[in-house]
């Protein structure tokens, strides 16, 4: 964190081309996602929790900290156990920082649908399991969606307060409130295709 960064302001990443071509890959972001949700964890428990092997855990740990995105805990290592933690708490980037460099674009198209997938995956696993949740959840959660008229520039201006309002939540987080549970909010803003430009 820079002089400039705001205290308890989340650590963040502007991605680069290398750092985009690592992260596409499925168990590489379901280890930096692990380590961001869950806080530092060997190799063997990031195993366990994702369904894999410890050697395959391990080999992609290292490429994730080649580029700077898991780094090692030393002081939580005990005997030649090694925690990792994730070096960031957000990643940012545009679509067209990649505009240069295809593979990179590649790597940022897979992510996204990644992202697409997972949230499909979590609206699922909610939808299957929301009758056993308490009515103020159950009326709590979901979705919404507005249909706006909008030029670019105005739209990055709305996802940037709303991202503004995420991170002051975030900030006010209390894991000790009555019936405080992890929640995952996506943000997401698309132009309608089909529409004239």
């Amino acid at each position: 964190m820079d002089s400039k960064t705001p205290p308890g302001a989340p650590r963040a990443v502007r991605l680069d081309h290398r750092q985009v071509r690592v992260l596409a890959h499925p168990l590489r972001l379901r280890l930096l996602g692990a380590l961001r949700i869950g806080g530092p964890a060997t190799a063997t428990a990031l195993a366990g929790k994702l369904d894999t092997n410890t050697g395959a855990t391990s080999y992609h740990l290292r490429q994730l900290a080649e580029v700077g995105l898991v780094v090692e805990d030393p002081d939580r290592a005990t005997g030649r156990q090694r925690w990792w933690r994730a070096a960031h708490d957000v990643t940012n980037w545009d679509p067209t920082d990649f505009d240069d460099d295809p593979d990179a674009r590649a790597a940022i198209e897979w992510i996204q649908a990644d992202q697409v997938r997972l949230l499909v995956e979590q609206a699922e696993r909610w939808f299957a399991a929301r009758q056993d949740w308490s009515p103020a959840w159950r009326d709590a959660a979901g979705m919404s969606d507005a249909l706006l008229h909008l030029g670019p520039d105005r739209l990055q201006a709305l996802e940037a307060e709303m991202r503004q309002v995420l991170l002051r939540y975030r900030e006010e987080s209390a894991p000790d409130e009555p019936d405080a549970q992890p929640v995952q909010v996506f943000l997401a803003a698309y132009p309608m295709t089909g529409q004239t430009r």
